[in-house]
C-alpha cells in the first residue's frame, strides 16, 4: 500500500498551490481529483486577477496573488497567458456612483491601489466606453489569465516535483487508521497519508462529513459567455459598481462577459442550463457599457460552480477536532488569491507561522 506523507484532495488552484510548495519542502505528496486538474471552478471560470472585484477583506491576500500570476515562470515553471491591464469599475447612476465611493474607501484601506476618477478620465483610458459613464474605480494592478492553461501549467510544475497526480480518481470515504488517514476509493482501492488537506470547492461540504465535521457550504451557479472574435473593442478590465458585469477581450479578440448571473444547476450535475432572463440581461448590461459589442455574436455559454460560506469568507486552516488534517476553499475570486491561498496554508502544514492570518474553520461549525 502507498504511504504519503501529504494527501491533497481536490485538485483546482488552490489544491495545486498546497501540494506544490509541501513537495518542494521535501515532503512525498499526491494530488487526488475526480477529474481532471483544475477543469472545474479553478478552469471554467473568467481568469480575472481584478482587486475591484475582491472584498475588501481579502484584498491583502488579493494583491499577493496577482504578483504570483504575474511571475509564473518564476514558480510555476511556464505561463498561463497572463495580461497585465488596467483596471475599471465604472458608476453610471448616482447610486452606483455612492456605492463605488465606499467600495473604493474600504479597498483603499486595505491597501488597494484603487483611486477615483471622472468618467471623462474612464474613457480616456477605455475610448469604447458608453458617454453615460460618470465616474470609476480605476486600478493599474489588474489582468487576466487564460483560465483553461491553469491545469496544464500546475500538471507539468507538479511532475517535474515529483508529485504523484492521480485524476479521475473518485475518493468515496477517508477513514482514520492510528496515525495514517486511509483514502478509499470508488473501485476500493486504498492509499494513506500522514496529513490530509480537503480541498474540494463546492463539494466540501460532503468531504467534511467523510470526517463528522458538519460546515454548510453554499453553490453558487455563474454563468459565462464568450463572443466570436471581434476587432478590438475594449483594452482594460471592467466591471460595475453593483457587481453584475465583467468584462474582457482577450488576444485573439473574444470577449468574455461575466459578472456572477445565475443559471441551473447544482453539485449533482454541474451546470445544466442557462436562465433566459439572466443570459439577456447580462448581454444587455455589457452592450450598454461597450456599446460596439452589439455588433458581435454570442458563440458559446457554459456554467462554473463557485463555493461560499454563511459568513461569504475561506475556510482555511486546521479541521476542528482532527489532528493533522486541513481544509482549504471558498476563497471569493478564489482564483486570483488562490495560488498564495495554497502556500500560506503550506506553511501551517510545515509548522511555521503563515505570513498573514487564515481564516479558522471553526467559526462555521453548526451555521
Amino acid at each position: 500500500m502507498e504511504k504519503f506523507d501529504v494527501a491533497v484532495v481536490g485538485g483546482g488552484v488552490m489544491g495545486c498551490s498546497t501540494v506544490l510548495h509541501l513537495s518542494r519542502n521535501q515532503m512525498r505528496t499526491i494530488i487526488i481529483d475526480s477529474g481532471a486538474l483544475c477543469r472545474e471552478a479553478s478552469g471554467t471560470n473568467a481568469g480575472t486577477l481584478t482587486l475591484n472585484m475582491t472584498r475588501a477583506a481579502l484584498i491583502p491576500y488579493a494583491i499577493k496573488g496577482w504578483e504570483l500570476w504575474n511571475n509564473t515562470e518564476k514558480w510555476l515553471c511556464g505561463g498561463v497567458g497572463t495580461r497585465k491591464v488596467n483596471g475599471l469599475s465604472l458608476a453610471f447612476t448616482e447610486e452606483e456612483e455612492e456605492l463605488l465611493f465606499k467600495r473604493i474607501e474600504a479597498r483603499q484601506a486595505m491597501g488597494a491601489p484603487i483611486k477615483f476618477i471622472s468618467g471623462r478620465k474612464a474613457q480616456l483610458l477605455e475610448p469604447g466606453l458608453n458617454n453615460s459613464v460618470r465616474s470609476a474605480a480605476w486600478c493599474n494592478k489588474d489582468g487576466f489569465t487564460i483560465a483553461y492553461l491553469t491545469g496544464h501549467a500546475f500538471r507539468r510544475a507538479l511532475k517535474q516535483e515529483n508529485v504523484s497526480v492521480r485524476e479521475y480518481s473518485k475518493v468515496n470515504k477517508i477513514e482514520i487508521e492510528k496515525n495514517y488517514f486511509k483514502i478509499i476509493f470508488e473501485n476500493n482501492e486504498h492509499l494513506k497519508a500522514k496529513r490530509i488537506v480537503l480541498a474540494g470547492g463546492v463539494w466540501l461540504e460532503e468531504m467534511l462529513n467523510w470526517l463528522n465535521v458538519k460546515i454548510k457550504i453554499k453553490c453558487l451557479i455563474n454563468q459565462l459567455i464568450i463572443t466570436e472574435r471581434m476587432p478590438p473593442v475594449m483594452k482594460t478590465v471592467l466591471s460595475i459598481a453593483n457587481g453584475l458585469l465583467s468584462l474582457k477581450q482577450f488576444d485573439n479578440g473574444t470577449v468574455l462577459i461575466g459578472g456572477g448571473w445565475q443559471g441551473i444547476g447544482d453539485k449533482k450535475r454541474g451546470g445544466v442550463e442557462s436562465i433566459p432572463e439572466n443570459l439577456i440581461g447580462n448581454i444587455r448590461l455589457a452592450c450598454h457599457v461597450i456599446p460596439k459589442l452589439r455588433y458581435g455574436r454570442m458563440i458559446r455559454v457554459w456554467l462554473g460552480l463557485e463555493a461560499e460560506t454563511a459568513d461569504a469568507l475561506p475556510i482555511i486552516g486546521k479541521i476542528p477536532g482532527i489532528s493533522n488534517a486541513y481544509v482549504i476553499g471558498s476563497v471569493h475570486s478564489g482564483y486570483a488569491s488562490g495560488p498564495y491561498m495554497g502556500w500560506l496554508l503550506s506553511q501551517l502544514i510545515m509548522e511555521q507561522e503563515p505570513e498573514m492570518p487564515l481564516f479558522d474553520p471553526n467559526r462555521l461549525i453548526n451555521k
